[in-house]
């Protein structure tokens, strides 16, 4: 049977063009300090099409088919050190590879594969020193055209064409990511509920303690490890979007917002959830959360095929906008109604970011958030974030893509916002994959309504 890297292999080379050849190489291994490196990660593009996790490899595909692959030889003293190498005589049949060599050889063989193809395609953007290395081996084809070779003449960035690969996901890795949704949402279960016992015993918590069950629970659940770094962020610190300190007390009273996922087999989660330290919301808290939630609720709703990517984002921000002056934050006697608030990007006050994001391999995933067809005139818009002006209508949603839906709201203390919200920072996020019909949540094992969450604080 034809393994899914296979298929998807064979899905890139038709479109490489007669002629064509893509260099995809994996990511390199980075030094924490000295005599000490990261936990290695491969590179996405790469371990879409190979399924191989081992450093100092690199895939060169054909529009013929035809697959090669560069990795680490066998050397049985490295392995006592660093753990167990395929090798390239294992590499083509366990990967399906045509063939494989030793990545010491690469600067001899990959010029040879390159002589005689039209064009030369490999990711532009992504690896620090690939411009010179493939301009090194185009040298040195160039150097044998009296031999009779000839030089690809064109180049393209591979990963327009992997884009968009990535973009609707497969059986395969749906089902990845349904599970990966499950430990996480066990890992937000596990953390709401440390808090509450923590404080109902009297005793310091801190937000590291809470961080501590979200990686208990990913690895528990046989997950590699986070797919970002986990946001722990307790009373005011939920103001922060990008909240890393991960040291303050977490006290009685205190909202908690988590942003935490695993990443399984390759696949990232991403969840947000924002619960009472001590089980139960104040009447303030409960009614930001309740507009929040509101505001996905509104989202998800407008999150189906056919729909524009930016289609949620913009209900999200209709309920918010209304929601803020309903609430006090924004004053009706500036803003007249929600539109007004829109109009004027008066919102953004408490609301600055968008309401999702693509997610699949990589957390922030790839692919275009714009159909890449002709300019429409009729779609010529003002982007809510930049205020810039886009020409390019938002990316029609098909079934198969996978986005997240977070909209929040960060009540920092301001002249003429009521003081009882000052400090409440919430978000809510779950992750959509999107169907014919609307979308399916794949993160709602852990709860959203505010009176389950206190039911599951109290257990």
């Amino acid at each position: 049977m034809t393994s899914v890297y296979a298929q998807r292999r064979a899905r890139l080379a038709a479109q490489l063009g007669e002629g064509g050849i893509a260099i995809i190489p994996t990511a390199p291994e980075r030094g924490r300090n000295r005599d000490n490196s990261y936990l290695y990660r491969h590179d996405s593009y790469f371990y879409y099409l190979t399924g191989f996790s081992e450093p100092n490899a690199c895939l060169v595909l054909k529009a013929d088919g035809s697959s090669t692959l560069f990795c680490q030889p066998k050397d049985l003293e490295r392995e006592i050190w660093d753990g167990y190498r395929l090798g390239p005589e294992a590499a083509v049949s366990t990967l399906g590879m045509d063939a494989a060599f030793s990545v010491d050889d690469i600067d001899t063989r990959l010029p040879r594969l390159l002589e005689n193809q039209d064009k030369v395609w490999w990711p532009f953007a992504t690896h620090e020193g690939l411009a010179a290395r493939v301009e090194g081996w185009l040298q040195k084809v160039r150097a044998r055209t009296r031999a009779g070779a000839l030089c690809p003449a064109a180049q393209g960035d591979v990963c327009t064409l992997l884009d968009e690969m990535r973009l609707i996901k497969d059986a395969h890795e749906l089902a990845i990511m349904r599970r990966a949704g499950q430990i996480s949402a066990r890992a937000h279960i596990r953390a709401m509920q440390r808090a509450a016992r923590m404080l109902r015993a009297g005793e310091d918590c801190r937000e590291y303690h809470l961080d501590a069950e979200l990686l208990h629970e990913f690895r528990q659940g046989g997950a590699e490890g986070v797919a970002y770094d986990s946001i722990v962020a307790a009373g005011p610190n939920a103001c922060v979007l990008h909240y890393r300190a991960d040291k303050a007390p977490v006290r009685s009273g205190d909202l908690v917002l988590i942003d935490a996922g695993c990443e399984l087999e390759g696949y990232a989660s991403d969840i947000t959830r924002t619960f009472p330290a001590n089980g139960t919301f104040t009447g303030p808290q409960r009614a930001l959360y309740e507009l929040v939630l509101d505001s996905q609720k509104a989202a998800i709703a407008a999150t189906r095929a056919g729909n524009r990517f930016n289609d949620p984002h913009d209900a999200t921000v209709a309920v918010l906008a209304q929601g803020m002056l309903d609430l006090g934050l924004l004053d009706k006697s500036t803003y007249g109604n929600a539109q007004d608030v829109i109009a004027q990007r008066a919102y953004f006050q408490f609301y600055m970011h968008r309401t999702g994001h693509w997610l699949g391999m990589d957390v922030h995933d790839c692919g275009s958030y714009v159909e890449m067809s002709e300019v429409d005139a009729a779609s010529t818009r003002t982007d809510a974030l930049s205020g810039e002006v886009i020409t390019r209508p938002s990316r029609i949603l098909r079934p198969g893509m996978v986005t997240t839906i977070e909209p929040g709201i960060y009540v920092r203390p301001a002249p003429g916002v009521p003081e009882q919200f000052h400090h409440i920072g919430i978000r809510i996020e779950d992750d959509a994959v999107v169907t014919e019909t609307g979308c399916e949540l794949i993160t709602r094992d852990v709860p959203v309504e505010a009176d389950a969450i206190e039911a599951l604080m109290r257990d």
